[in-house]
């Protein structure tokens, strides 16, 4: 009988664990890099003086998100003067466990931070604005090997907004781009940093990550570079992960500051999506009978877009924030045939702001004060709470960093902090 007990108290705590730690949050954009996370149980209702704050923490500038796993946050923080600083916070209360830190000085306009690291069994990799790439043990807190994604394939003069690469893993390979002289995208050996291999460069430098797609039920790497002020367009890869050869492309796509990774859209679908009023491109990719690829374009719009992350796909329908410098569409709403439902426009304006869809609802920041409770609807915009969280709290105009959702905990970073919400039951 003792015996029975026990196990099933150990079964208990196991699911406990599980439970507990099952929505880690570890790289870009969740688990599958789309927005989306299984947390059950998100707040119908918000308290009058809105969500919880559970604790925050002062950062320096930046635009990179942090990720989350096994209680533990990671946030790739920056010091201009200095360089690059990786730290890691307890999820519960904030309390700072390590940082690891290296010189990469240098300074660009919106300076700080700019991509989002990720987390792959005992290690963390991330990439600076300069190019440094590292790979961390979060046990040992030391690295355990370093390479430069932009100077070790002949990059000189750093990109205008430096660089902004939310690393890839996949399989035994951490993916991202380059964008060099001499690479467009990179495979290393996780474990080694050994290059696997590496695409010819495939177009003029842009901002945007690697991500994958569903084509013919086969994993392909989508890569979007920039269009040129010379009026050659940007284009769309698709490359095979394990080998890096280039198996399709767009050669339509018109955005000359690309920053949103490639959106699968089911049914061998891509969406490309850019800011700066150049909107979208729904493209389908077909597979020949003699084993090769085209593409086909389905439509193009200027009415639906964003300019800092891809919309998150819904229920048949993708929800984005189309706050650009001369266009601010607010959050919206578009079918998959590219008719736009419904747009925000400045009432309310959403404006570089981060989502994440989960529980059936859309958390969002709108780049700015506030944070809402969302329901998707292609037949309107419907909020159902709402709290100028960051009203005062410095640096509020650029809170344009990816969210991150784990363990019914909402992270958001700003110009100046790092604040965690309790969101779920």
């Amino acid at each position: 009988m003792r015996r029975k007990k026990v196990f099933i108290l150990m079964v208990f705590l196991l699911a406990f664990i599980v439970n507990v730690f099952a929505q880690d949050w570890p790289q870009y954009l969740g688990p599958n890099r789309n927005s989306i996370s299984e947390q059950k149980g998100i707040l119908r209702s918000w308290p009058q003086n809105g969500p919880e704050v559970l604790w925050s923490v002062n950062v320096g500038n930046g635009y990179g998100g942090p990720v989350v796993k096994g209680g533990k946050v990671y946030l790739l923080d920056r010091d201009d003067k200095v360089g690059d600083n990786l730290r890691c916070f307890d999820l519960l209360n904030g309390n700072e466990l390590w940082s690891f830190s290296y010189n990469a000085p240098g300074s660009v306009n919106y300076p700080g931070s700019r991509s989002v690291p990720i987390l792959d069994g005992n290690q963390v990799y991330s990439c600076g604005p300069y190019g440094d790439l590292y790979c961390i043990d979060i046990n040992t807190h030391k690295p355990v090997w370093n390479k430069n994604v932009w100077k070790d394939f002949g990059g000189e003069e750093i990109p205008t907004w430096a660089i902004t690469q939310c690393p890839l893993v996949y399989g035994d390979l951490l993916i991202l781009a380059s964008q060099a002289p001499q690479a467009g995208v990179v495979a290393y050996e996780k474990l080694t940093g050994n290059v696997r291999w590496k695409t010819p460069a495939i177009g003029k430098v842009g901002y945007v990550s690697p991500t994958i797609v569903k084509i013919g039920g086969e994993d392909h790497i989508a890569m979007v570079s920039a269009s040129g002020r010379d009026g050659e367009k940007g284009k769309v890869v698709g490359i095979n992960p394990l080998t890096g050869k280039i198996l399709w492309e767009y050669a339509n796509w018109n955005c000359r500051i690309p920053v949103p990774s490639a959106v699968d859209a089911g049914d061998n679908k891509v969406l490309i999506v850019g800011g700066y009023e150049l909107g979208a491109a729904m493209i389908k990719v077909e597979k020949m009978a003699d084993g090769s690829y085209g593409t086909k374009e389905l439509f193009t719009t200027v009415e639906f877009g964003d300019q800092t992350k891809p919309p998150i796909l819904y229920n048949g329908y993708f929800y984005a924030q189309y706050g650009t410098n001369n266009r601010r569409d607010g959050m919206a709403c578009m079918s998959m045939d590219g008719q736009v439902m419904w747009k925000t426009k400045r009432a309310p304006d959403f404006n570089k702001g981060s989502m994440i869809l989960a529980d059936g609802l859309i958390l969002a920041t709108d780049g700015a004060k506030t944070l809402y409770l969302i329901e998707p609807n292609p037949s309107a915009f419907k909020s159902i709470a709402s709290y100028e969280l960051l009203k005062g709290a410095g640096g509020e105009t650029q809170n344009w960093a990816p969210l991150a959702l784990a363990d019914g905990k909402l992270l958001i970073r700003n110009q100046s902090r790092l604040l965690c919400l309790k969101v779920a039951q």
